[in-house]
């Protein structure tokens, strides 16, 4: 007897099994990483029938755009894969010898002058819809400091005002403060029938693609070609630092859970603190060669 396609194992006995224990922000991430990614390059093919040849061609593909998204379609195909093993259809997985991408170890941030040519790349572009929408969303990342799935996702019940509360972040609940302009940028977005502040075009019923082409496009103008999407919540953080924000106010805006996830800014001002240890330095030698210490 055949074995099933991939497609209909993923919308048959894989989905009545385990797509029902995802978090809802995590469903939607598998929705767009199985109608994006694994199912038109492997939908039509019984689940035998793909190797290991394959599947390195095709994240070898998605890699050169996107590493981190590469890996996480990728662990979604493994356990895709996994299931099928345990569901007693195939007896190894073609994924197990693939290596993930490296993850990026160093931390960027974007300068003043950086920001600028951001904006300014922003600014040139004029998309229509899904174009529109990735320029007010690439703000917003770098107003808010969001992770990209919790802007994308907004609903708006979870907008009010000065404040977003949001439902389903990594973290669980949590509360994010809005400056001016990510305000400005959430007033002037269109209230639809959709619940979502970034509805898709094609079915507003869920929330936009998680694939922001325009991205690469922006940041090439801008030449931050080193620069991830990532590194703008990065820049959130580093210029609160840089501002004196103290890092337990750091880690609420961030909705960090865990302070050592805090504490690899702490050293964006270490070069304000030398400078402070210099000038201390001088006035204690000053002290010390007119002979006398203050009480």
């Amino acid at each position: 007897m055949p074995l099933p396609t991939f497609e209909e194992f993923v919308n048959g006995s894989w989905k009545k099994a385990c797509y029902s224990r995802l978090k809802a922000s995590t469903r939607i991430r598998t929705d767009s990483a199985l109608q994006t990614q694994l199912i038109p390059t492997f939908g039509a093919k019984p689940l035998d029938q793909i190797n290991l040849i394959e599947i390195h061609s095709w994240f070898e593909r998605y890699s050169s755009i996107s590493p981190g998204g590469a890996n996480r379609v990728l662990d979604i195909l493994k356990q895709i894969f996994n299931y099928a093993i345990e569901y007693g259809l195939i007896q190894n997985n073609p994924t197990d010898r693939l290596k993930r991408n490296p993850r990026h170890k160093h931390t960027r941030f974007l300068s003043q002058t950086e920001i600028n040519k951001l904006h300014q790349a922003l600014d040139s572009h004029r998309g229509r819809y899904s174009g529109r929408q990735q320029v007010d969303i690439i703000r917003l990342l770098l107003y808010t400091g969001c992770r990209k799935g919790e802007i994308i996702q907004l609903r708006w019940s979870e907008y009010h005002g000065d404040m977003l509360y949001l439902h389903d972040s990594k973290t669980g609940q949590r509360a994010v403060f809005l400056n001016s302009q990510a305000q400005e940028i959430l007033k002037r977005q269109p209230k639809t029938s959709s619940k979502y502040v970034f509805p898709s075009r094609h079915n507003p019923s869920q929330p936009r693609s998680t694939e922001l082409s325009l991205w690469r496009k922006v940041k090439r103008i801008a030449s931050l070609n080193d620069v991830r999407l990532h590194d703008l919540r990065h820049t959130f953080a580093s210029h609160a630092v840089k501002s004196k924000v103290p890092l337990p106010i750091v880690m609420r805006l961030l909705g960090h859970s865990r302070e050592h996830m805090t504490l690899r800014y702490a050293h964006i001002n270490d070069a304000e603190t030398e400078a402070a240890a210099e000038r201390i330095g001088i006035n204690l030698e000053s002290v010390l060669r007119s002979g006398s210490l203050p009480n």
